[in-house]
């Protein structure tokens, strides 16, 4: 039972450190966007790949 003399007020402490946590991230706004990572990847941003250049050359086959 003594134990709990202890376990409790740290629980608590620690709750309220991560309730204040929260607090600050919300206020520096650190949840402004939270679905623009999610979408940016589905936009396709990049330049296409362009293909080389395929040198045209007349191997002499015969044909025309």
């Amino acid at each position: 039972m003594s134990g709990l003399v202890f376990l409790i007020p740290i629980a608590l402490l620690m709750g309220l450190a991560g309730l204040a946590g929260f607090v600050w991230a919300v206020r520096a706004g650190q949840f402004d966007d939270p679905d623009g990572a999610a979408a940016r990847i589905l936009l396709d941003t990049d330049a296409p790949l362009q293909k080389p250049a395929i040198a045209r050359t007349n191997s002499g086959s015969g044909e025309a």
